[in-house]
């Protein structure tokens, strides 16, 4: 099986959500579905129907999670230097807008871009990687082609 990177932080939060998973939603859940069976005729029973469909989606995330967390290999950053790579934090500026954006590469199970954690699998993830403070990348998006100037890379 493939190894999946994460970062300390993304290990951390993972395990915290399956965590709360298993202690609060799983026997919350269960509950629902008990008083929810306890109103009589399932058929058009729409919160014991509505209690299992949540039932379901937790149960697959948590599948999902202990199987991303089992093959999960921890890099710590802290001793990586150099060229763009996993883990970098990195301040690039769009070269049309001149906005600067702030990212840290990740792996895919732990990016979010509204946190500013970015898919090394991403076409910007995968531009980027390699590259050093000073470079520009171009990279296609569903926009057309865009042009970034790496500001900064660092390993903290």
């Amino acid at each position: 099986m493939e190894k999946i990177p994460l970062t300390r932080a993304g290990f951390d939060a993972l395990e915290s959500e399956l965590r709360e998973l298993k202690t609060v939603d799983r026997p919350a859940i269960i509950e629902a579905i008990a008083e929810a069976r306890a109103h009589g005729d399932l058929s058009e029973n729409a919160e014991y129907h509505s209690a299992r469909e949540k039932q379901s989606f937790i149960e697959g995330r948590i599948k999902e999670l202990e199987s991303i967390l089992g093959r999960a290999e921890v890099i710590d950053i802290g001793r990586l230097t150099g060229s763009i790579k996993f883990g970098a934090r990195i301040v690039i500026m769009d070269e049309d807008t001149e906005e600067e954006h702030r990212y840290q590469i990740v792996g895919e199970a732990e990016a979010n871009l509204e946190r500013g954690l970015l898919n090394i699998r991403s076409p910007l993830g995968q531009a980027l990687i390699g590259k050093d403070e000073g470079d520009s990348v171009e990279v296609r998006t569903p926009g057309g082609r865009r042009g970034y100037e790496i500001i900064s890379v660092s390993f903290e």
